[in-house]
């Protein structure tokens, strides 16, 4: 916008033209933002607020009249506050290199003021000393101006040809040297007891490498000779081992064939041969039942048809009494005898044609008893008793 300005964040704005500004000074101050200016009426100019530099090398004579070389660099800005900018502006508006230039001479006075209050000894080990004492009478001188320094360093310090400082640091390089040279002398000592001792190292690590070479080829040729010793015995108890172990196979084969043969043969044979006695048992047992069964039947077939017999057999015997000239003297009891002496008569002839049928035993399994005289049969008489007449006689 026109007649609108606005000031870098690193400058400050000074308005000229209007009202006066803060504390009565000429121009008004503007930082940090803008302002609308009216042209031609107001005349607008800025001062830098960025860092600035001084470098400062200057002679100065110590307290003991030693002239040194000092070189110092100075680090300054122009303060925040307005009235630093205002101090600033009224001094170095028009010209802001003079700020390094005013800066360095104000630095240089109060150096040498310093050092010329110190000696060479405090100078070159305190410089932090010296830094801090010249910032400290300098800062007032400075806050006048509107300026602030924010560092000073003494970078180098130089007697020139006195060498003073050189002389001074004499003792300090002696000892230095001294202590660099004992450093050196232990370091070879050290080193050369390093070497000695890897020689010795060395020697024993060869003197126990021997000793094992030697106990190795030692070693090897025991063990070549038993080697060479135990080849026979060695060959030998392997092929007894092999001999053990083929036996070993043989007996498990034939083990195992006799196995296979008693699976194959013995056993089936075993087991027809059983079946064989238990078919032949069971025949036996058969043909034992049968025949007593058939003996049973034939028996009770004979002896029904015996019985079936008897009264023929009877009545024969009784037609044979019939031409018979018989006297019963005592009456019916004396025809009961008879009747009973012919079926007596009757069973006898049974017992003898089933004792013929079955190899002359009877039943009882003895053979009978031979008829006294010639072999006929004798009809008794009742009970074995006599009649009064004797016997009965039949003709």
């Amino acid at each position: 916008m026109f007649g609108y300005r606005v000031p870098a964040p690193d400058e400050a704005m000074l308005i000229s033209g209007g009202r006066r500004g803060l504390g009565g000074a000429p121009f008004r101050v503007v930082t940090g933002h803008g302002k609308f200016v009216l042209p031609v009426f107001r005349k607008v100019r800025f001062l830098t607020l960025s860092m600035c530099e001084s470098e400062v090398t200057e002679t100065c004579v110590t307290r003991q009249g030693i002239a040194l070389h000092v070189r110092a660099v100075i680090a300054f800005k122009v303060g925040n506050d307005h009235e630093s900018i205002i101090n600033a502006g009224q001094r170095f508006l028009s010209d802001q290199e003079q700020m390094s230039v005013l800066t360095g001479r104000i630095f240089a006075g109060h150096l040498r003021a310093i050092i010329g209050s110190m000696t060479v000894e405090e100078i070159v080990t305190e410089r932090q000393k010296l830094a801090a004492e010249v910032l400290d009478t300098s800062k007032t001188e400075m806050a006048k101006i509107g300026l602030i320094v924010d560092s000073l360093q003494i970078q180098s310090i130089d007697d020139g040809d006195t060498g003073y400082i050189d002389a001074m640091s004499a003792p300090h390089k002696a000892a230095i040297q001294r202590q660099a040279q004992i450093a050196q002398a232990q370091a070879t000592q050290a080193s050369v007891e390093a070497e000695q001792v890897a020689a010795r190292n060395q020697a024993e690590y060869a003197r126990q490498t021997a000793i094992v070479k030697a106990e190795y080829s030692a070693e090897v040729d025991r063990a070549q000779a038993q080697a060479a010793q135990a080849g026979p015995l060695a060959l030998a108890h392997a092929q007894q081992e092999v001999l053990a172990a083929q036996t070993e196979l043989a007996q498990r084969q034939a083990k195992l064939r006799q196995q296979q043969l008693v699976a194959e043969v013995v056993k089936p044979a075993e087991a027809e041969a059983e079946r064989v006695r238990i078919l032949a048992a069971a025949e036996a047992q058969r043909m034992k039942i049968q025949a007593e069964a058939a003996a049973s039947y034939d028996r009770v077939a004979l002896d029904r048809m015996l019985i079936d017999q008897l009264p023929q057999i009877v009545k024969e015997a009784a037609g044979g009494l019939a031409g018979a000239n018989v006297n019963v003297l005592n009456g019916a009891d004396g025809l009961g005898e008879i009747a009973a002496g012919l079926v007596s008569q009757g069973l006898t002839i049974l017992d003898s044609v089933r004792q013929n049928l079955n190899g002359g035993q009877d039943t009882d399994g003895h053979r009978p008893e031979e008829s006294e005289g010639n072999g006929l049969l004798q009809l008794p008489t009742s009970k074995g008793r006599k009649s009064n007449d004797g016997p009965v006689d039949i003709d």
